[in-house]
């Protein structure tokens, strides 16, 4: 099905049109906390508050006014969306029975199932949503640290000013210049992503900076759509990126951010601007709420993305270790309907439907050369299993692949109508 705005929000989960009217149980309004307000915690938190019509109070923490999206960042780099087009407020959310509080969470306490902010503030809770997106691993790449390197070798895989800082550090290259990129280790949020960035860059590094070099230094053996990308980058950067895998040291590299080197098996080079993706974990929330494990991630019940540790806690999107989906936009916002659906179901005694999960990655090579791959999902007594997949084939046809790219326009308006209102 080709998707647009309006289909987009039609799809997923059944949910307020085929609902009984809520009843809710006792005297005291049932109280639902959501922690983040990207595509997991915005999506729960609209969805609780419409569909049980009020009948449940929902508070969203979420520390930014403002939210950028991750998502379609890499098309901001690539000189293909504004920067504004990327951030959403939270007005419309609040104006229909959301209250939104711009703070951060700090603290939860399970037993007393309350949450504490940084300002003080202390919500109680019957039902807890987190959906903190990802934190970074520190040594995951020696010689760099998010605290103190960002702003030298920036990460940008958390939106907003790391995003126009690395689009403006690839625009001031000069002539004939080494960009280079440390790819991370799975899992790790959208596993399309990195490679999308490289060929935004070297769209706009084809127009601006020509003879410039791309190195991309990868731990992975494999990556998602990769014969995908190595045809795009072959027909329009022929001979500007260079993917460097574990064989060739990619997995063994040191970054020296004050001068602006990179160490490979022992050899120095020498670049000009450098995108470091470290390693990734759960949202530090999650870690403070005790629902993480060894792995970093938070492991949850599959029917409905309770955390295994606490069944009064849901944890959704990039922060849940689920099974088969991707760290994606597009799966926490698929998550966020069956947890907001199981919720509104516990709390109020409206009817809850099996759980079904999607997920779609688009991903942009060059003007009107898009790509995709995705899945359907269904929970089994393990995991969230993918049950039917689909990818593009290489050798598509130019005006298929501008179909592509025009669908994942129509998804990204779909996709924040449904989390923002």
């Amino acid at each position: 099905m080709t998707l647009n705005r309006r289909t987009f929000i039609g799809t997923g989960l059944a949910t307020a049109t085929l609902l009984s009217a809520p009843t809710v149980w006792g005297q005291a309004m049932p109280k639902v906390v959501v922690v983040g307000g990207g595509a997991g915690g915005a999506t729960a938190a609209r969805y609780i508050s419409k569909d049980s019509g009020g009948a449940v109070e929902v508070t969203l923490v979420e520390a930014n006014p403002i939210y950028t999206t991750c998502f379609f960042s890499n098309l901001y780099i690539g000189g293909f969306k504004e920067f504004g087009g990327l951030q959403h407020g939270y007005d419309k959310m609040a104006a229909g029975g959301v209250t939104v509080v711009n703070d951060l969470a700090i603290a939860v306490d399970r037993a007393a199932r309350t949450v504490t902010l940084a300002g003080g503030q202390v919500l109680p809770y019957d039902r807890l949503i987190l959906s903190p997106g990802i934190d970074f691993k520190d040594g995951s790449v020696p010689g760099w640290s998010a605290k103190t390197d960002a702003e030298l070798m920036p990460h940008a895989y958390k939106a907003g000013p790391q995003t126009q800082l690395l689009k403006s550090m690839v625009e001031a290259m000069p002539p004939g210049g080494t960009f280079a990129m440390v790819a991370p280790p799975n899992p790790y949020r959208c596993p399309p992503g990195p490679y999308e960035r490289i060929s935004m860059i070297a769209h706009v590094l084809k127009h601006k900076n020509p003879t410039a070099k791309i190195l991309v230094l990868d731990p992975k053996e494999k990556y998602s759509k990769q014969a995908l990308f190595e045809e795009g980058w072959a027909k329009h950067y022929d001979g500007m990126v260079s993917w460097i895998g574990p064989e060739f040291g990619g997995g063994e590299v040191e970054v020296r951010p004050e001068t602006m080197e990179i160490v490979v098996e022992g050899e120095v080079t020498k670049v000009d601007c450098c995108n470091v993706i470290p390693g990734q974990t759960a949202g530090k929330i999650a870690a403070l709420a005790g629902v993480t494990d060894d792995s970093g991630w938070a492991p949850v019940h599959p029917d409905s993305m309770k955390s295994k540790a606490d069944d009064n806690v849901f944890v959704l999107g990039d922060s849940s270790a689920q099974g088969d989906m991707p760290k994606s936009g597009f799966s926490a916002n698929s998550q966020a309907k069956v947890a907001a659906m199981t919720v509104r179901a516990e709390l109020t005694g409206s009817k809850a439907f099996p759980a079904k999960y999607s997920n779609t990655c688009w991903s942009l090579i060059a003007p009107d050369d898009g790509v995709k791959v995705g899945a359907s999902y269904e929970p089994t007594p393990e995991k969230i299993a993918s049950v039917d997949s689909f990818i593009s084939a290489t050798g598509e046809d130019a005006a298929l692949r501008k179909a592509t790219y025009e669908e994942s326009l129509g998804w990204y308006a779909g996709i924040t109508a449904d989390m923002f209102g």
